[in-house]
Order: structure tokens, then sequence, then C-alpha cells
């Protein structure tokens, strides 16, 4: 028997709905309602590439030069964006994670991150991938299980699609104000620049066009209930896409695909990645946690579609 490159593969449903989530990583591989797939994903056979789904644990996106401080003491991750100098998405994505509480429509992801140089700390984290009437919900928890404090935040990493050929023909809704500057390493330079009236302008939905981005937004805006809402939807109307993420999530990246490395795949999902903190916040702060000994921090998004 030969094993699927992202190790064994956990199908969930409910009704018209159904996900897949792999062992590597506890990734999101696909998510299906109605037949339609919503996630420019990866096939069974395939391994996981430019992040397609992967929680992004215990940081998402760059840290510079792999490098931070923390309680008074420095510290050196490995550089998994060497051409950039950079620390890229964690340490989580590529380990095998344990399928724990499998029901029909929900499973919970679990791991052990033990220490390990540039990081030396418990780091106890949790996944759980839900269905219901809703649509899909993804509950994330890190739990300091060691004896000291630890630096913490989470994102993930998921492709949209409504279908179209390239997302350029789609339309997009970000209710978000504010636009991180960076410089040639994707680096946050500090600067905030207000997005109306920019090419990043999308707080009113409207086609995206040739548009390019590869952008940290902060600044959200909230509906009445709490929730930020990010809306994707197909020329036709349907499908219509929700992404939507409660108030941990202070940040939202998103990625148009013009420099995945593979030609035929770029611009063919629309990147959206919730974040709890800023692009090297192991850095700067902004959005980091701080756990203490047994101490949690939760953070949930989803999808839900019309189709």
């Amino acid at each position: 028997m030969v094993e699927a490159p992202s190790g064994r593969q956990y199908r969930i449903t409910h009704g018209p709905q159904e996900a897949v989530i792999t062992e590597v990583g506890a990734t999101l591989r696909s998510y299906r309602v109605e037949g339609h797939e919503l996630l420019d994903g990866f096939a069974e056979n395939e391994i996981c590439t430019v992040a397609r789904g992967q929680p992004l644990l215990p940081w998402p996106n760059r840290l510079r030069d792999g490098r931070y401080e923390f309680q008074g003491v420095s510290y050196q991750t490995a550089l998994t964006e060497p051409t950039k100098m950079n620390a890229i998405h964690g340490l989580a994505r590529w380990m095998n994670w344990t399928a724990e509480q499998r029901k029909e429509s929900s499973v919970v992801m679990r791991l052990l991150l033990h220490p390990q140089e540039g990081y030396p700390f418990s780091l106890s984290l949790s996944i759980e991938y839900r269905l219901d009437q809703r649509g899909l919900a993804v509950t994330t928890a890190g739990t300091n299980a060691g004896a000291a404090p630890l630096p913490y935040a989470a994102g993930q990493h998921p492709y949209l699609t409504v279908g179209t050929e390239l997302i350029d023909a789609a339309s997009l809704r970000l209710p978000v104000l504010l636009e991180m500057e960076v410089d040639q390493r994707q680096i946050p330079t500090g600067r905030l620049m207000q997005v109306k009236g920019t090419a990043s302008d999308f707080l009113e939905l409207r086609e995206i066009g040739g548009t390019v981005l590869d952008t940290a937004f902060t600044s959200l805006v909230p509906d009445a209930d709490g929730l930020t809402r990010i809306i994707m939807q197909a020329p036709s109307g349907r499908p219509r896409l929700t992404l939507w993420m409660d108030k941990a999530y202070q940040y939202v990246m998103v990625f148009t695909g013009d420099t995945i490395p593979e030609v035929e795949r770029r611009r063919r999902g629309l990147g959206l990645e919730p974040m709890t903190c800023a692009p090297n916040a192991f850095q700067s702060g902004l959005g980091l946690a701080t756990l203490e000994p047994g101490a949690s921090a939760h953070s949930t998004w989803g999808i839900f579609a019309v189709v």
C-alpha cells in the first residue's frame, strides 16, 4: 500500500458538505459543498505546496532572520524561507498530528510540540474541524504544557475558489481599514496605510481583476456579532463564500498567488489567511500572546457557502 504524501486522510461530512483533513500538518486539504470544490487545495497523491490549507503555528507568516528575543533570551530558528532569509509559517505544518474525538461531522487534531532549538517550549496544540448547518468551523487552541512562559500566535492558509478559471473574474469584499507596508523581504516596516481609495480597497464588493496582493491588513471591521466577514463571489453570484473570523483574529493576509512557483497554479485560488498576529510578530510583538504555564489561547474561523 502506497502512503499518501500527506498521511492519513480524515473525511468529515454533514449533509451536502465534505471536508478532508490530513495527518500531516492537520491540513485542510478539501472542502466541498453540493459537489463544488471551494478550496484550491491539493490531491491526495500530491504533497502540499505553498502552505495550501495548512495551520500556521506557533506563528503565521514571516520571522525576519529567524531570530527573536523573548523575556530577555535570544533565539534562532531555522530559515525555512532561505531566499528571503526568513523563518516562515511556524513549526507544526509538516509534523504528524493525531486525530481524536472523531465523529461523522467533526474531528479534533492534536499535537504536542516538544522543545526544540529556537523554540525550547512545550506547546500542546489542538484544532477542531466541524461541519454543521452554518458551514465549516475551525477552532485552534494552544496550551502551554511547560513550566515557563512561551510566545504564541496562530493562523491558517486556505486558498478559496468560486469556480472561475482565475480569481480575476471573482469579486471580493474585504472589510479592513489599514494595510501594512512591507520591505522586499515581506517584513512590515512599521508604517500603516489607509486602504480606502487605493488598489487594495475592497471595502465594497468588487471584481478582483488584475489586482496583485501579498498583503497583510489590520483594523478589521467586524459585524454587530463581533465576527469579521470576508466575501468572495462568482460573477453569477454563486458560489458566494463568506470567510468569517472571531475577534482573536486581528490581522488577515490576502495573497493573489502571483509568485507561486508552479506557474500553472498562479491566481487559481485566493489566499485568505486569518492571523492572530502581524507578520514578524515574534520581533515586533504586534498581536503576540504570552502564555503562562497551563494557560491557553483559542481562535475560531470558518467558511459559509451558498452554491
